[in-house]
Parts: structure tokens; C-alpha cells; sequence
């Protein structure tokens, strides 16, 4: 029996510095993350130098304490994952200088890795993934549609064309005036709330599968601020579950049509806004309905974690694709 790779895999594209060890890109032995959302959450969102600071501060506590928990010594890994791009250039930068710090001095070999990639292969973590198929992307930078025609193959067939679906969260949560991060909080205020305000679906050309959230962001503050002016009162629960209601509308019918229309045997979710029960249950409802495969990751796997990483690394580490020691933070690598 061929024996199974163990991969260091390490992230810090945003506001987590996370380490793990994974066993032939299925098998987690440790996925350790340091959160930054108490620091940030005084600013309202991801300052990029305090982030950076952060990773500074926590890389080689967590990278320790990833290698502890999983019970190796870094002589036994066999490859050293991370995150190449996208994401704060200085945030990439800190987890691409430990990498290559730890695969120069223990001779592993190296590999850059897609931070989206990796938000798509946490589904690994939890089933076999089975092509060709379908990824619907839902974070706070990114909200895009992948076919995988075969493993490690992407095609982005859809994106979004302004803001993201979790930067329009974000930004309707603090018209609302809610905390940082806003984005679970719109989803918890939904739970509980009722489409009154029947904001408007933004379908965009009719075979497109791009996404648009910008105007229906603009209709949200516009109905605040116009109640705000005639001196009424809005019910936040109510405000919360229309816009939620547009959001997981478009992004289901546009992810069941494309499933459809390229034969996809699975539809996979990822990224932070995969949390989202509104999001979740709606897509539920429609693969149960139109008789397709859903593969949804835990939720402690929707954010940013190194896990993901490590198993995403599988497919370049068993082709022989290694990364070399001039590889460098590309905050805006493309999906390839």
C-alpha cells in the first residue's frame, strides 16, 4: 500500500493565521487558526497592516502548535504547503516567507497553492469529490461559479462584476449598524424575519452566470435611509431576510442552472458565506428537488483554515509540480 504524503500546510491570505497537518489531502491531523476578529473588529473590517502584524506575531506559535497536536516532527513531512494568492499582498507574504523558510532549511519541497482552490477542496475533507462538477464560491472577496471538468482543472464560468456576496453583507450590517463581523449576523437576524421589502433579483443577461450584488446593496441603504427621513421604523429581522431572500435566490438558480446545463455530477459550496443557513438551506431545498448531488463542508471548514490548503496541495504534490524558492505572494492570482 503506497504510503499516504503528510503535507504542512499553511494560510494567511486575510485576517487568520492558520497551520495544519494533512495525511494524503484527506486525513486531518491537526488545523490550528488564530483568529484577528477581536483586533479588527474595532475598525469595522480587515485593516491590512494590523494583519500583517498579526501573522508576523502568531506564524511560528501556530505552525508549532499544528505539528504538536498532530504528533510529527517537521523531519517527517514530507511536503510544505501555502497559500500563494489571492489576498493582502503583506498578510501572503508572512505565511510565503515561513513556508519557504521551513522547506530551505528541512529540504521539502514546496507548493503554492490557490486560496480558492483550497476553499473548494475542504469539501474533499468530508467526501470523495466526483467530476465533473459544479463549485459555487460565496466569501466576503469572492462569489464566483468553477467547472472542474477533472481534478485539479478549474474554469471560472461566473463571477461577480462588483461586490461580493459577503462584502455586500458586510456592508448592509453596518448600515444596520451591527458588529464586525456582520455578515453571520445578517444570517441570524433572517432567521427570524420575513421578505416584506421584496428587494430586487439581479439576474443580469439571460445565459449569463455572472453575479451582481452592488445595486440590491444600494436598494437596502436606500430603503434605511428613506425611513430614517419619514421618521419610521424599520424591523431589522424583516430588513435582514429580504436581503437575504435576493441573495440565496440568485446564487441557487444560477448554481442549479449551471450544475444542469454542464452535466455536473456534484455541486460543491465554499467559502465563508457557505456558513450561511439561509444559503445552506436553500440549496438543499432545490439539489433534493432537482434530484443533485450537494456537497457542503462543516461549517469550521467554510472559513479560512490551513486544512484546506493541505488538501488542495494533494493534486500538485502527486503530479511533481513543486513550487520554487523565487515564488512570491501574487495577491491576485488567477485560478488556473
Amino acid at each position: 500500500m503506497m504510503t499516504q504524503p503528510l503535507i504542512l500546510a499553511i494560510e494567511s491570505s486575510c485576517d487568520e493565521t492558520a497551520a495544519a497537518v494533512v495525511r494524503g489531502g484527506t486525513d486531518v491531523l491537526s488545523n490550528v487558526v488564530s483568529s484577528q476578529i477581536e483586533s479588527h473588529k474595532r475598525f469595522g473590517g480587515v485593516v491590512p497592516e494590523v494583519a500583517s502584524r498579526h501573522h508576523v506575531e502568531r506564524i511560528t506559535y501556530v505552525i508549532d502548535d499544528a505539528l504538536t497536536e498532530a504528533g510529527v516532527r517537521i523531519d517527517e513531512i514530507d511536503a510544505i504547503a501555502v497559500t500563494e494568492g489571492p489576498g493582502l499582498v503583506g498578510a501572503l507574504l508572512v505565511g510565503v516567507s515561513a513556508a519557504k523558510a521551513l522547506a530551505f532549511a528541512h529540504g521539502k519541497p514546496l507548493l503554492g497553492v490557490h486560496h480558492i482552490a483550497g476553499h473548494i477542496y475542504a469539501n474533499r475533507l468530508e467526501q470523495e469529490l466526483r467530476f465533473p462538477l459544479v463549485c459555487l464560491i460565496a466569501s466576503g472577496g469572492h462569489t464566483e461559479l468553477i467547472y472542474m471538468p477533472e481534478d485539479g482543472v478549474y474554469e471560472v464560468i461566473g463571477e461577480t462584476r462588483d461586490d461580493a456576496a459577503g462584502e455586500a453583507y458586510d456592508k448592509v450590517a453596518r448600515t444596520l449598524k451591527l458588529p464586525y463581523p456582520g455578515g453571520p449576523r445578517i444570517d441570524q437576524l433572517a432567521q427570524t424575519g420575513q421578505d416584506t421589502f421584496h428587494f430586487p433579483r439581479i439576474w443580469l443577461e439571460k445565459e449569463s452566470y455572472d453575479f451582481s450584488f452592488s445595486g440590491l446593496k444600494s436598494s437596502v441603504i436606500n430603503a434605511v435611509h428613506n425611513a430614517e427621513q419619514r421618521g419610521e421604523v424599520i424591523i431589522p429581522e424583516d430588513l435582514a431576510a429580504s436581503f437575504q431572500a435576493s441573495v440565496v435566490e440568485v446564487l441557487v438558480t444560477k448554481a442549479i442552472r449551471a450544475v444542469k446545463e454542464k452535466g455536473g455530477k456534484q455541486l460543491l459550496i465554499a467559502g465563508g458565506v457557505a456558513a450561511n443557513r439561509g444559503l445552506r438551506a436553500g440549496l438543499t431545498e432545490a439539489c433534493s428537488r432537482e434530484g443533485i448531488e450537494l456537497v457542503i463542508p462543516p461549517m469550521h471548514l467554510c472559513g479560512d483554515n490551513a486544512a484546506m490548503i493541505g488538501a488542495a496541495a494533494i493534486h500538485p504534490y502527486r503530479a511533481g509540480r513543486q513550487s520554487t524558492l523565487a515564488m512570491n505572494a501574487e495577491p491576485g492570482l488567477d485560478l488556473k
